[in-house]
């Protein structure tokens, strides 16, 4: 079991790309702290986990607010001792077009996409430090690549991250052994496009879905690969999209 005993933090735990990474890291060994707003969803995934015989603990909160990301860190480290990864996964995608001026999608975007992402890598780094060595996750996207109609402001959100997970990787890699890997997945079927009300997005979209999407558990596999290379290699970018997506 590749990942025994390492405790890595998912957010975005209750659905999605992050259900599918907690069940994966905890059928190869890992001891899974599951973040997330939906206490319920959390509690239903550790129990699943657990039926599998995985490990897993809840922290139940919210990515925006910092306080909560060191409340789930020192959780985490008071249950198992230590912090070995983090899984940055939160994330929402109201796509919509500038001119509709809803602004408030677009804080919401820069708060969960961008801000969330940070308050991960502040909570973590120092427990990392400790431990001379970490992985740090990053879920960005293609739309850090092109942008796409609607998605001026949610692609900005995940350059950002793209471009913030390589100013991590140089800055603590070579320093402390803490590598860093930046996921970019095309289309993925989960709940992501349940946050868009722009209705012209909406039947846009209707093309997209029609086609063959990628699954959470794809995204999963990717980041199980990241996470058990050796210390001595670093996975930069994962870009990973639908082969039948242009």
């Amino acid at each position: 079991m590749k990942l025994k005993d390492k405790v890595i933090i998912v957010t975005g735990a209750s659905s999605g790309i992050g259900e599918a990474a907690a069940k994966k890291l905890a059928s190869n060994g890992a001891k899974l702290v599951l973040m997330a707003r939906s206490e319920d969803k959390l509690k239903d995934l550790k129990e699943a986990i657990e039926k599998e015989g995985g490990e897993a603990m809840v922290a139940t909160g919210d990515v925006t607010k910092s306080k909560d990301f060191e409340a789930a860190v020192k959780s985490a480290v008071k249950e198992y001792g230590k912090v070995n990864a983090l899984i940055n996964n939160a994330g929402l995608m109201p796509l919509s077009y500038i001119e509709k001026l809803k602004t408030d999608e677009w804080e919401q975007m820069v708060d969960v996409n961008i801000k969330g992402v940070l308050n991960g890598v502040a909570a973590v780094l120092p427990e990392m430090k400790k431990e001379k060595g970490g992985h740090i996750i990053n879920i960005s996207s293609m739309a850090a690549h092109r942008y796409f109609p609607g998605g001026a402001v949610y692609c900005a959100t995940k350059s950002a991250v793209k471009m913030f997970s390589e100013g991590l990787r140089q800055e603590l890699a070579p320093k402390y052994g803490i590598n860093v890997t930046s996921i970019e997945p095309g289309a993925v079927a989960t709940n992501l496009t349940d946050t868009i009300t722009d209705e012209d997005i909406k039947e846009q979209m209707q093309g997209m879905l029609e086609m063959e999407t990628l699954e959470s558990d794809d995204i999963a596999d990717a980041i199980f690969y990241a996470l058990t290379q050796p210390a001595r290699v670093n996975i930069n970018d994962v870009y990973i999209v639908p082969s039948e997506q242009k």
